[in-house]
């Protein structure tokens, strides 16, 4: 469970962004459940597969790489926009 009240702390804290909307809280929140309810079942049913009773992090990688869709959020092209958001040391202190 993702509480909107943490994310809202977060994101204000994390100086990713200037201005946050008021639905953003609200909306993130929902988008990281819905990717972890989806991840998970297709990792389930990669254990089942397996006829294994756990879940473990290879299942959870196969799932991902064999799904249409999330595949696209683990490709090599998405690390260097990962690394632009991360503010550097000397912007950490940069915000109110």
């Amino acid at each position: 469970m993702f509480p909107g009240s943490l994310v809202n702390c977060i994101l204000r804290e994390s100086c990713y962004a200037q201005r946050l909307k008021s639905s953003t809280p609200v909306f993130l929140p929902g988008t990281l459940e819905y990717l972890r309810t989806n991840i998970l079942e297709l990792a389930s049913k990669e254990a089942q597969h397996k006829c294994k009773m756990l879940i473990t992090s290879e299942h959870v990688e196969k799932a991902v790489d064999r799904s249409q869709h999330l595949s696209l959020l683990s490709e090599d092209k998405s690390q260097p926009q990962i690394k632009m958001l991360q503010p550097s040391r000397k912007e950490e202190n940069v915000c109110p």
